[in-house]
């Protein structure tokens, strides 16, 4: 009897040291692994960082062993979220700012001035977040009641879009703008010959805001980097920095205080692009610089965008590029060649055109380049087709934003057009997901929502906003894993659950491809992990 005891016992130690160590194992999955067959899984085993070992329960547990196993009780779990269009920095300066978001008046907007002012006591009141849309009164503000209220605070308060600001007389006095002034680019709104205070565009660089200190601008990453993991982003794409913020951003990731992955890039000036460009592609575990962020036009919402025909709510009105055609003609040659993406914001459909040209002109058809238009908001129909080498970046909840009055903005034929993102994805074959927040909330659920069921968080409208645009939650779910990954020349590394790639996953209480729509946006996120690592 001993002897038998023996005998089990030395094949038993013999299995567990057959068995190899993982630092995570997570069993009891309900696992998609967005693969190139979109095959799920209901285990996988984690070491260094990276998936070691993908497949169901009995083959984990037989053949990998760790101190840690994680029971997920049939919880969804899906790659890391990625953000394809960002502004990362700017949410956690926005956490240092008044909060403008929601805001259903210009009063409310005077009454949180008024306790940040009393919060804070600062010397220069800046905010974000108003959109005149959502007032009754849908007219640009004008500065006579900042006039009154902050007689010697300077205040410039941006449009959510970030392309109109609003400022006080104090601000301006702080500037060279007067009622004469003009620029290229942008607009400096006047009533009867004066300045209102609104700026839009271009005309917003004559403001000189105070910068932020170096401990308030890692007070800002950190703040911005617990906000998307608790929603269960790990990797983002911050759509224009500078030189001073990215090497920021190295050195606290190389410290390991900051954990999130960032895909780069680059503001469109020339102090950045002559270092960049010479210096050539920067890419370490967590940081990837190479591409370029271009601006073509402003936003629909302040009637920047540059359209075709006049503006249907503004005769006469067509918007403006901010940069110059030739300008942009030069930039995307040198950006051409170099080993860097160029990313261009348009919304308008001339500026969609003006770019979509561009870009096929100097590429020559080479299909790998992975340029992006950054919005792709209203395409005409005649030039979809310019697409089949350009890769679309949209944000879903701009068009659930947006559906109550951009019909207006550019009528009912040019809207079929609009927000069109099954039509964007047929003519690519991919399509890359973000947010753009701060101008929009940060979760990716939200987007998910916004993408593959057309509403907004009211349920409006009922039957959705042109469905015929909607993406399958698959495809939705691609756009914001793998397909993302791919736009930042990172698919090999991560955007999937697959053996090999880094360890960035999220753990979801609800499975969003199956559940009914009204609980996608109310999902919580039950764990983010990177590298394995649990950072929420």
């Amino acid at each position: 009897m001993k002897k038998l005891l023996l005998f089990f016992f030395l094949v038993s130690l013999f299995t567990k040291c057959k068995k190899l160590k993982a630092d995570l194992i997570i069993v009891n999955a309900n696992i998609y692994t967005i693969d190139s067959s979109f095959s799920k899984a209901e285990a996988f085993a984690v070491r260094d960082g990276k998936f070691m070992a993908v497949g169901s329960n009995k083959e984990i547990k037989k053949n990998y062993i760790s101190s840690e196993i994680i029971d997920a009780k049939n919880q969804a779990i899906y790659p890391g979220f990625i953000d394809a269009h960002c502004h990362f920095y700017g949410l956690g300066l926005q956490q240092q700012k008044v909060d403008l978001v929601g805001t259903k008046s210009f009063d409310e907007v005077l009454e949180r001035l008024l306790d940040f002012k009393k919060e804070k006591k600062v010397n220069f009141i800046t905010g974000r977040g108003w959109d005149q849309n959502d007032w009754e009164v849908k007219q640009f503000p004008t500065k006579e009641k900042l006039d009154e209220l902050f007689p010697k605070t300077p205040v410039a308060i941006t449009r959510i879009d970030g392309h109109a600001m609003l400022i006080n007389q104090a601000a301006i006095n702080l500037t060279n703008i007067n009622a004469t002034c003009k620029v290229n680019g942008g607009e400096f709104i006047k009533e009867n010959g004066k300045l209102t205070g609104v700026l839009i565009d271009n005309a917003m660089r004559y403001v000189k805001i105070p910068e932020p200190t170096r401990k308030e601008q890692i007070q800002a990453l950190k703040d911005a980097e617990k906000i998307c993991f608790d929603l269960g982003l790990t990797t983002v794409d911050d759509a224009g920095l500078d030189k001073n913020v990215i090497e920021l951003i190295d050195s606290l990731q190389k410290t390991g205080e900051l954990k999130m992955r960032m895909y780069a890039m680059i503001s469109n000036n020339p102090e950045n692009l002559d270092y960049y460009l010479n210096k050539g592609i920067i890419k370490t575990n967590r940081l990837n610089v190479r591409s370029v962020k271009v601006y073509a036009d402003g936003a629909l919402g302040s009637r920047g965008a540059v359209l075709k025909e006049e503006y249907s709510d503004k005769k006469g009105h067509f918007g403006a590029l901010v940069n110059s055609y030739s300008n942009l003609q030069d930039l995307a040659k040198r950006i051409a060649d170099s080993e860097y993406q160029m990313n261009t914001h348009a919304i308008g459909d001339s500026a969609n055109y003006v770019m979509l040209k561009t870009y096929n002109k100097v590429l020559q058809n080479d299909t790998n380049r992975r340029w992006r238009i950054e919005h792709a908001q209203i395409i005409d129909l005649k030039d979809f087709d310019f697409f089949k080498n350009i890769l679309p970046s949209v944000q879903p909840t701009h068009a659930t934003s947006d559906m109550y009055w951009a019909e207006n903005r550019v009528g009912s034929e040019r809207i079929k057009g609009a927000y069109a993102y099954n039509d964007l994805l047929n003519q690519y074959g991919k399509i890359a997901l973000g947010t753009d927040f701060p101008i929009e909330n940060v979760s990716p659920l939200y987007t998910f929502y916004a993408a593959s069921i057309r509403k907004d968080l009211k349920g409006y409208p009922e039957n959705g906003y042109q469905t015929n645009n909607a993406l399958s939650r698959e495809n939705t779910l691609k756009g914001m894993t793998i397909w993302n990954a791919y736009a930042n020349f990172e698919e090999n590394e991560k955007g999937s659950i697959e053996v090999g790639k880094l360890a960035d996953f999220i753990i979801l209480e609800n499975d969003i491809i199956t559940i009914e729509e009204n609980k996608i946006p109310k999902t919580k996120v039950i764990a983010t992990y990177v590298n394995g690592e649990k950072v929420n």
